[in-house]
């Protein structure tokens, strides 16, 4: 049976969500190369590195807050990237 024959509501559980979501083709390579196995998808979708690198090269002197709602770390989390990078400003400089 090819992709195009089979309706997500033929499928079970999460492949049906991937099919109503990416489509039935999607959904079986995924079956095809994941079948049988837990898989759990981080809550961050960036790697940690790269987001370190893009807040020091996004950080203007005064956007902590800003940089920590767009990507959903907290503003002590930014302020301990920027100061390893060291490129911090500290207040009245």
């Amino acid at each position: 049976m090819g992709s195009d024959e089979i309706k997500s509501e033929y499928l079970n559980g999460a492949y049906r969500e991937i099919a109503n979501l990416l489509g039935s083709e999607a959904a079986l390579k995924i079956h095809s190369a994941y079948r049988g196995q837990q898989i759990t998808f981080p809550v961050q979708l960036f790697s940690k590195e790269y987001l370190k690198k893009q807040i020091a090269k996004e950080y203007d002197g005064g956007n902590i807050k800003q940089l920590a709602t767009k990507y959903g770390y907290s503003e002590k989390w930014i302020r301990r990237i920027l100061k390893d990078y060291g490129c911090e400003k500290q207040p009245n400089e």
